[in-house]
């Protein structure tokens, strides 16, 4: 099986399972259809063997549900509706940040419209499990595919996300026949909760960030039966992802990201210096320069913020409102696609952007569940942790697929990609979809 799995990474064409792992994992907002039914999970009968994925219900990997007390939403909505609003902005653009009257429309629904529990059937509806690794308690789902040569693939979320946004993901990649693809293109999903994220336990001292958390990574994906697993991952999970193909485990096949780390370090000084595109670069290699211009200088606040002085962000974990307008907004900008995409969905259209299939109610349950489990500030010290930046080049040995889309907040080049990524087997450009 490792020499098939081997031939399958090392294949320079697109196979299926190319498709899946490049487009499908990091696209849920480019409209996939929709997550696995409840019927299909609870009817999964549980399998043993090792090598082939066994869910120990011991004392190592506890069932997990979720149960939000009815007074906790009550309380929620309560304060949604209690909100002190400040004065309108004073231009007629988004560049002040949120407009008043997107929060405004937000929060009206998020207090009389939103169903909080439909969420929870969902997740419910899914394998989810608990397990302490390293003194810290990880929250995770676990959903193998009924394929008996699926591949094992853990699937990291970054901030502000979730598990929830990746629900969507799961039966394309767990149950391919039912989307166009064949059995050779199965995959086992792993999907867990970031150190201080969602359901996920808070960590109490430093120390819980990428490099750690890759770690405890690979002693699930070792404690769960697998002896050779794929790994995914997007904004923050990007960062764990690298660091789990730096930290070069035997068992890790091979990564895919959407959030590739690209920038040379003659480019990336240029930038610190805030110097124009040095002369010589390709069209595609200026375009990002220049994205990444902008970036640096109108659209990191939110993360220096949180790298530097995270405790500070009181006002998150004590107004929804608050929480939201920082989820909503984190220096994106309006005017660009992925924050459009985020401004649709509110039954706004920026610039001409669609919400593909991302609706109110997914960025909501997102932002709710944030608020339910107090892990703003939690979530946040991840950034505090991080001791490299996820754009500076990844310096990637293993096998790796990477998948750049249109909305994020730059176009990493196929000329800097490969000299990122030194085994890299996969490279396409999506045609729609955010970060």
């Amino acid at each position: 099986m490792r020499d098939a799995i081997n031939h399958s990474l090392s294949s320079a064409g697109a196979s299926r399972r190319d498709v899946l792992l490049g487009g499908l994992v990091a696209t849920a907002a480019a409209g996939l259809p929709a997550a696995v039914t409840a019927q299909k999970v609870q009817g999964q009968a549980p399998l043993s063997g090792a090598g082939n994925g066994t869910t120990t219900m011991g004392d190592a990997i506890r069932p997990f549900r979720v149960n939000v007390a009815e007074e906790v939403l009550v309380d929620l909505r309560r304060r949604v509706a209690a909100i002190r609003w400040p004065d309108r902005e004073t231009v007629t653009d988004d560049s002040q940040g949120v407009p008043l009257a997107t929060m405004q429309e937000l929060g009206r629904f998020w207090a009389t419209g939103y169903d909080w529990r439909k969420v929870e059937a969902r997740l419910n509806a899914l394998p989810n499990f608990m397990t302490e690794i390293d003194g810290l308690d990880i929250h995770f789902i676990h959903v193998r595919s009924q394929h008996e040569n699926a591949l094992p693939l853990i699937v990291t979320h970054g901030w502000p996300g979730s598990v929830i946004e990746q629900l969507k993901i799961i039966d394309p990649l767990t149950n391919p026949m039912a989307h166009g693809a064949s059995a050779s293109d199965a995959f086992h999903v792993v999907i867990p909760s970031l150190p201080g994220y969602g359901f996920s336990g808070k960590p109490t001292a430093a120390g819980w960030g990428a490099e750690r958390t890759a770690r405890a990574w690979v002693v699930l994906m070792k404690r769960l039966g697998y002896t050779q697993f794929l790994a995914q991952g997007g904004d923050l999970g990007a960062g764990v992802c690298t660091v789990m193909a730096k930290q070069a485990s035997p068992e890790l096949l091979g990564i895919h990201t959407n959030f590739p780390g690209t920038i040379p370090p003659d480019i990336a000084q240029a930038l610190a210096a805030g110097d124009p595109a040095p002369s010589g670069l390709s069209a595609d290699e200026r375009h990002a320069y220049e994205q990444l211009q902008v970036l640096f200088a109108k659209r990191r606040a939110y993360a220096q913020m949180m790298g530097t002085r995270p405790q500070t962000l009181y006002g998150l974990a004590d107004s929804p409102i608050g929480l939201a307008a920082w989820l909503f907004d984190h220096g994106d900008g309006y005017g660009q696609p992925a924050a459009a995409i985020t401004s649709a969905v509110l039954g706004r259209t920026i610039n001409g952007h669609s919400a593909g299939n991302l609706t109110r109610d997914d960025v909501l349950d997102d932002f709710t569940l944030y608020w339910l489990t107090n892990t703003a500030v939690s979530a946040a010290r991840f950034y505090w942790e991080l001791h490299f930046s996820l754009y500076n080049a990844a310096d990637v040995s293993v096998p790796a697929a990477v998948s750049i889309f249109p909305g994020k907040n730059y176009q990493a080049p196929r000329s800097w990609t490969q000299r990122a990524y030194h085994k890299l087997i996969y490279y396409n450009n999506v045609a729609e979809g955010g970060h």
